[in-house]
């Protein structure tokens, strides 16, 4: 009795230890799972559009000195805030940058929008009124640019225009007369900016402030906002909105005037949905989606889901199923 039952055993316990090894060499076989976690919050739109490097058109300069030129700018040149436009019977006509044309000769005592713009251009901090402190600020000005020290501002002496400028053409020739209402110079911004169209369908979508993504024709990004849009213009029957974008730094679009650049704006898409990376997707059999879920203790479990919006700056994607925020699921590693 004892002898028979001693081969049972044993064959018990090799089964037994034959088992343990298996786990053991399909557990070392396992390969490293890579999860993300599900997450609740908001997610963005994108909309793509295509643009053009460009400076935005100035409004032309309108002389308001009588006289003659002496001096006038070439195409192409810069000129900044409280610089020199061009001169009349030798005197510079500065540029003053702001919102409010000059309409008249400013002098102690007056008060009102344009007062404002001069005394910034003065660094006087006196608001719209027209101080002593701006008439001493305006005759040292005119000491350094070789003006008549009057202490006022005659009409004609400066032109307003919403920043610093580059000369696009010149229209007054030299030598001859200067007359009020006369344009002299034609100017876009010295800053590059995008000029861009959108859908006319996609309206809604795009606003003023919207952060943007622009790819340069060296394959280089560079980061903005949309800063203006405009009426909705129809050719050819398609119907578009005009887009103005600015650079966050100007500098990087630096010698590509003019050249195609692909926009990326991120709009406001949705708050607080579920989300994953979008390469937690898989297909379903039939049609739809799955991700596929670490449970606790390793267990996995496919779990469909209804897609919702794409947030492609992000890399996620909305979806609706039998999911909780903190839920793990499975993505391809690295």
């Amino acid at each position: 009795m004892v002898a028979a039952a001693v081969p049972v055993a044993a064959v018990a316990i090799a089964v037994a230890v034959s088992a343990s090894g298996g786990h053991s060499a399909a557990a070392a076989q396992e390969p490293a799972v890579s999860t993300a976690p599900v997450t609740r919050g908001a997610l963005n739109d994108m909309v793509s559009l295509t643009g053009i490097l460009t400076r935005a058109a100035q409004p032309d300069v309108v002389g308001r000195a009588r006289g003659t030129y002496t001096a006038l700018p070439a195409a192409g040149a810069t000129v900044g805030c409280g610089g020199t436009l061009y001169r009349v019977d030798d005197a510079p006509v500065l540029l003053l940058c702001g919102g409010v044309p000059a309409y008249r000769t400013l002098r102690l005592g007056d008060h009102g929008r344009d007062v404002r713009v001069l005394n910034r251009a003065l660094r006087v901090h006196d608001g719209t009124a027209f101080t002593e402190r701006t008439r001493r600020a305006l005759q040292r000005l005119q000491r350094r640019k070789d003006m008549k020290i009057t202490g006022t501002l005659p009409l004609g002496a400066a032109v307003v225009l919403p920043g610093s400028v580059r000369i696009a053409k010149v229209a007054a020739q030299l030598g001859a007369p200067a007359r009020p209402g006369a344009v002299v110079l034609g100017t876009t911004s010295d800053t590059l900016g995008v000029a861009a169209s959108l859908d006319a369908s996609r309206q809604g979508a795009v606003a003023a402030g919207d952060r943007v993504r622009i790819t340069l024709p060296d394959n280089r990004t560079a980061r903005g906002r949309v800063t203006r849009l405009g009426a909705v213009v129809t050719r050819a029957g398609d119907a578009t909105i005009p887009a103005s974008i600015a650079l966050d730094r100007p500098r990087a679009a630096r010698g590509l005037d003019q050249a195609p650049v692909a926009v990326d704006v991120t709009t406001h898409g949705v708050d607080d949905v579920l989300s994953v990376p979008v390469t937690a997707l898989a297909g379903r059999d039939g049609g739809g989606y799955a991700v596929e879920v670490v449970r606790p203790g390793g267990r996995r479990d496919q779990v469909a889901v209804k897609l919702g919006l794409f947030d492609t700056a992000a890399g996620r994607v909305q979806v609706d199923g039998a999911l909780r925020a903190g839920d793990r699921v499975v993505v391809p590693a690295g």
